[in-house]
């Protein structure tokens, strides 16, 4: 096998070393023919070899630009496909013709310059750093294309990957920096990732946010814990509006205010984060507040206030229902006249709730396939709480609280046709009643 390489290797050399002489022997007779006397060992003849191959360079740019960036853009344009709009907006194909010039003066230096030069180590090393950076400048464009692409996909909306992006340009940013150091010290690039051990220490603390985003963003990915759009909110940091971006290091959060908030990418994964999508995609948003009932108010219902209230349609059912069933409890327990106070009877808080549970019921923008509920809280120094627990159909900010406050208005209204009065401290006449007391 080492037989067969070294045949290889001695007869590809040889190859070369005969393109090398012919080229040689044909460039001193265009010279000759030209009138310059040039000896092949002369620092003329080594200038002209080298404008030769750099006009070559240039040539097989022109070519290169006209063919993918002219010829390409016409073919593009009629095509339905997007993918290749995206790769021509962010600069794919012309950065590919500059890859073509490179490839030229790296295979030609063979050719036009003498391998035995004292320039020719210069040369070499200039053409391979410009083949470099035209790869790592080439890679950087496929990327912001491929993100590009992957954006516009409904995949993006489940699986971000910015953070992604970012590490890979991390990497081809740290291999064009070492490449080059290597190329300048003529050492190899694994020489000095051996030397990286003895500064890991200092990496890791420069690099820790980084490193700790990199992990948060695979969590993030891999569990699907939050995407691009998703409503958050972090008492923490006081953020709550909607992501617009997650990076490697940072996350953009648009607040509610049109402000925008940078929080590290591992927060997401570290503390308390509320993430609203569950509220998004189940189709309701929940509605919980209550109605703070005056104590003093609540009664027993006589014959005029169930006149009054047989007149709302939405309870006429539960009146009647209701009237059933303590005339047959009435019957069954045989209540003495005197002693109907102890009996059950009707309420004017109990018939409110009724009426509030039949009107959200009834109401067109209510979710009635969810949690509906109306029940009392705990009594306390701010009255009886009647709570209502349910969902909205709308879940747009302003639709929301415009939808919560019309329901409120209404009950809040309709308080006095049951005889009840919400509670509202009044500090002003409490000081009044004390100062009053006083004297």
């Amino acid at each position: 096998m080492l037989t067969e390489l070294s045949t290889t290797s001695a007869s590809t050399s040889t190859t070369a070393s005969t393109i090398a002489n012919e080229t040689n022997a044909y460039l001193q007779s265009i010279y000759q023919q030209l009138g310059l006397g040039f000896s092949s060992d002369s620092w003329q003849y080594a200038l002209a070899s080298f404008s030769t191959l750099l006009l070559l360079a240039i040539a097989s740019f022109l070519l290169a630009r006209f063919i993918l960036h002219f010829k390409i853009t016409h073919i593009i344009v009629r095509t339905k496909s997007h993918w290749d709009d995206t790769c021509l907006e962010h600069n794919v194909f012309s950065r590919l013709a500059h890859l073509v010039p490179g490839i030229v003066l790296y295979l030609g230096k063979f050719v036009f310059i003498d391998s035995s030069a004292d320039y020719f180590l210069v040369i070499s090393q200039l053409i391979s750093l410009y083949l470099i950076i035209a790869v790592y400048r080439l890679l950087s464009a496929i990327l912001r294309a491929g993100e590009a692409i992957y954006s516009q996909s409904e995949l993006s909306k489940k699986a971000p990957i910015t953070g992604f992006v970012q590490v890979a340009r991390l990497i081809f940013t740290l291999a064009l920096i070492f490449l080059i150091i290597s190329l300048l010290l003529g050492k190899s690039p694994i020489y000095l990732l051996s030397g990286l051990t003895a500064i890991a220490a200092v990496l890791l603390l420069i690099f820790r946010d980084t490193i700790l985003g990199f992990v948060a963003g695979i969590q993030i990915a891999a569990n699907r814990m939050f995407n691009t759009g998703d409503w958050i909110a972090i008492p923490k940091y006081d953020v709550d509006g909607d992501i617009i971006e997650i990076g490697l290091t940072v996350v953009k959060v648009q607040n509610w205010d049109k402000t925008i908030s940078t929080i590290p990418t591992y927060a997401l994964t570290s503390d308390a984060v509320k993430n609203w999508r569950g509220m998004q995609e189940s189709g309701g948003r929940r509605i919980k507040r209550a109605v703070h009932i005056d104590m003093r108010s609540i009664q027993f219902a006589n014959k005029a206030m169930v006149k009054d209230w047989q007149k709302l349609s939405l309870i006429d059912n539960y009146l009647k229902g209701k009237s059933t069933e303590l005339e047959q409890d009435e019957a069954r327990c045989q209540t003495a006249a005197l002693d109907r106070i102890n009996s059950r009877r009707l309420t004017n808080i109990g018939t409110f709730r009724a009426y509030v549970k039949a009107y959200l019921e009834s109401h067109p923008d209510v979710h009635q396939d969810m949690t509906l509920l109306v029940r009392q809280l705990n009594p306390s120094e701010v009255g009886l709480p009647i709570e209502i627990y349910c969902f909205s159909k709308k879940q747009a900010w302003a639709d929301y609280e415009h939808l919560q406050s019309e329901i409120f208005d209404h009950l809040l209204a309709i308080l006095p046709i049951f005889k009840l009065t919400a509670y509202q401290r009044v500090a002003n006449n409490a000081k009044r009643n004390i100062q009053l007391e006083i004297e």
